[in-house]
């Protein structure tokens, strides 16, 4: 399972990053939602784009920070995540790293040779996530509550939750990954 990170794992900040583990806010649900992904996918793989590095408000070391924290409560929780790509680069740079483009899911291929993307998804609350998940060939499931909706992205998606956890309970019932 490929996962974007913010609107999906933790709350955003409008108009700004997550630069320290005090300004990361987990969403509802997310963590019992990590410890049953976690009995169905046998990879759960973040990606993430963090242009906040490549805007200078925010480090490589602040980030890895806010990863570590994000990792030790999920691992509390008994979730798990088994690998963390992001793009630091702005969206003007052209970086083939940053979502839509699938550098980071190259990646995670070269890291996961038996990564099979017949049972691959991509989770995320965005329309550059889904079109990462399509341009990678994976499924796609859009994270998107009823107040806030992208009709651009709700057209890429396979399917459609209004959290991580919604999506976590309707996999473990068929505990189809």
């Amino acid at each position: 399972m490929f996962l974007d990170r913010d609107g999906v794992i933790n709350k955003r900040i409008p108009d700004d990053y997550v630069k320290a583990p005090e300004e990361f806010i987990f969403l509802d649900g997310v963590l019992d939602a990590l410890k049953i992904l976690s009995a169905v996918f046998s990879k759960i793989v973040l990606v993430t784009n963090q242009q906040g590095i490549g805007r200078e408000m925010m480090t490589d070391g602040q980030l890895n920070e806010v990863h570590q924290y994000m990792i030790d409560e999920i691992i509390d929780a008994e979730g798990r995540i088994d690998h963390i790509f992001y793009c630091p680069h702005l969206a003007t740079d052209g970086c083939k790293c940053r979502k839509p483009e699938i550098g980071m899911f190259e990646a995670a291929k070269m890291l996961i040779p038996k990564l099979d993307v017949s049972t691959s998804v991509m989770v995320g609350d965005s329309l550059s996530d889904l079109q990462f998940g399509r341009n990678a060939g994976l499924k796609t499931i859009f994270i998107s509550d009823e107040t806030r909706s992208d009709i651009q992205a709700l057209n890429l998606a396979d399917e459609q939750f209004g959290s991580l956890f919604e999506f976590a309970k309707q996999i473990s019932r068929h505990n189809v990954s």
